[in-house]
């Protein structure tokens, strides 16, 4: 694929943020994002958290919101993707539309937060200045892992890869049952995805078109990742820290390790 392609998410990320005109702060955190001083970013609907570590060894949690798209707009969107066979077989292939932005602008919404009003960031350390470097170097390793799995920017405003995909497939689904009451001819006009894949199962093919992706580098998925999200909880279990005592209690459950 293009480089164009390849890293037009990251650059229309950082191109907002960077516009702030903040050069010494956005110098520091491309440096913490090159030294892996980023440890962990997680994606959720309308929240990514990330941990970044000082370099006095200190590690603060970062957060960078987005309103997520309402579930009429997402109606809309999926819609509008799942009428194209182009659309969809970006989609199955693990890409994004080269044309997505301007689906949303008809819509009257965009993929990325257009300026700073748009989005809000947090971090727990102690400087006044937002963003800080830490913020910094989280939205490189954020922009990033939208380069490598770009469907992280759709979870971010509210639709997750595997939901998106069974929405479109049920558009499609309802699609053909609807042209079928018509007759096989305006079946087969109705159902443009039957053209790219030769046959009327491209919506009902096997998991073998959905296989397992690589991690996202930079990105960390761990079961214990909620409890980064959440303020430090003032609760001790006799020595312990309650938030320690819960963190081994979920990677435990995740692994299926027995009982110390």
């Amino acid at each position: 694929m293009p480089e164009n392609h390849r890293t037009r998410w990251s650059h229309q990320f950082i191109s907002m943020l960077e516009s702030l005109r903040m050069g010494t702060t956005f110098q520091q955190g491309r440096r913490y994002a090159r030294a892996g001083h980023v440890r962990s970013v997680t994606i959720s609907t309308s929240l990514v958290t990330a941990l970044v570590v000082d370099e006095d060894g200190e590690t603060y949690r970062c957060r960078v919101a987005v309103r997520a798209f309402r579930a009429a707009d997402w109606s809309r969107i999926e819609r509008a993707l799942a009428g194209e066979a182009i659309h969809a077989a970006r989609l199955l292939a693990g890409h994004l539309p080269d044309d997505l932005d301007t689906i949303l602008a008809g819509f009257g919404l965009s993929l990325f937060p257009e300026s700073l009003a748009d989005v809000v960031l947090d971090c727990s350390c102690p400087s006044w200045q937002k963003p800080c470097r830490h913020l910094a170097a989280a939205c490189y390793v954020l922009a990033e892992s939208f380069d490598a799995d770009p469907f992280g920017i759709l979870a971010w405003r509210g639709r997750g890869r595997d939901e998106l995909l069974e929405a479109l497939r049920g558009h499609r689904v309802s699609a053909q049952r609807h042209s079928a009451a018509e007759g096989p001819a305006a079946d087969r006009a109705a159902d443009p995805a039957a053209d790219v894949a030769g046959t009327a199962t491209f919506w009902t093919a096997g998991p073998r078109l959905n296989p397992p992706r690589p991690p996202v580098p930079g990105t960390v998925r761990y079961p214990d990742a909620l409890l980064d999200q959440l303020d430090p909880l003032p609760l001790t279990v006799g020595r312990f820290e309650v938030t320690d005592v819960l963190r081994d209690a979920y990677r435990r459950f995740a692994t299926g390790l027995p009982d110390p």
